[in-house]
């Protein structure tokens, strides 16, 4: 397996408040991965995302057993999602500029065939297989919310003034709910990780077409965030690509 990822703080935004980490594991038979989209005053988001982040592979990479154990993997990604809430809830309630901050956090741990992935917020996961794109996780989002009920369709969602305002976050609150997937793998396919930087410009039929083109995964996170830059990149933008 391989990964690679990338990150651009676009073009309007004066500060980059997304994170991502990957680490390999196992001579790359093993793959952990997290992006994360911070939110919050002055640098607040960019603390509350790093911050997250580091907190979530370290807590995986320190249960080694959990991860070599398929029936573990599931328990291991929330322990370390719990604990990268816990920190940032406990650092946000330190300092008034740290008040009220929090991040969105979609991560996984990957190994051949299978890949666990978690999210809290609207960052996503999406699963490429041939032809076929599959976003893996549902976004936390009221516009989202919205579509399940019937009160708008997709593509009017793409445009509502709501968009952008999501339901769930890590670090706001003592405890948060997230969602865990199970996705099978075959050789070959590939699995996105971004924020909505990414989402909220680049359709998905242009994500699968820039992933047909280039087989390298660094051209294509570059080309993904060029091509979200070109439709004026109001956000930060993250992409992570693994491989299997």
């Amino acid at each position: 397996m391989k990964a690679y990822g990338q990150t651009d703080k676009g073009i309007v935004r004066r500060d980059n408040q997304d994170h991502f980490l990957i680490e390999e594991l196992s001579d790359g038979k093993l793959i952990l991965c997290v992006v994360c989209d911070g939110m919050g005053g002055a640098k607040a988001g960019n603390i509350a995302s790093s911050l997250a982040a580091e907190t979530f592979i370290q807590t995986l990479v320190g249960q080694p057993m959990s991860l070599l154990d398929e029936g573990l993997v599931g328990e291991a990604l929330q322990d370390a999602i719990m604990a990268a809430n816990r920190v940032v809830h406990e650092m946000a309630k330190e300092s008034e500029n740290h008040k009220g901050m929090g991040t969105t956090l979609v991560g996984a741990v990957i190994r051949e065939g299978l890949a666990h992935i978690i999210n809290v917020g609207d960052s996503r996961a999406y699963h490429i297989s041939g032809d076929e794109l599959k976003q893996v996780t549902r976004d936390h989002s009221l516009v989202e919310d919205m579509i399940a009920r019937g009160d708008i369709t997709r593509d009017e969602s793409l445009s509502h003034p709501s968009r952008h305002l999501i339901t769930r976050v890590v670090g706001t609150e003592p405890r948060i709910a997230k969602d865990l997937f199970i996705t099978k793998l075959k050789p070959g396919d590939r699995l996105l990780f971004c924020s909505d930087g990414l989402t909220n410009l680049v359709t998905e039929a242009d994500i699968l077409q820039e992933t047909e083109s280039y087989e390298d995964l660094d051209k294509c996170c570059e080309m993904l965030i060029t091509l979200a830059l070109a439709k004026g990149g109001p956000d930060n933008v993250t992409t992570v690509m693994v491989q299997v």
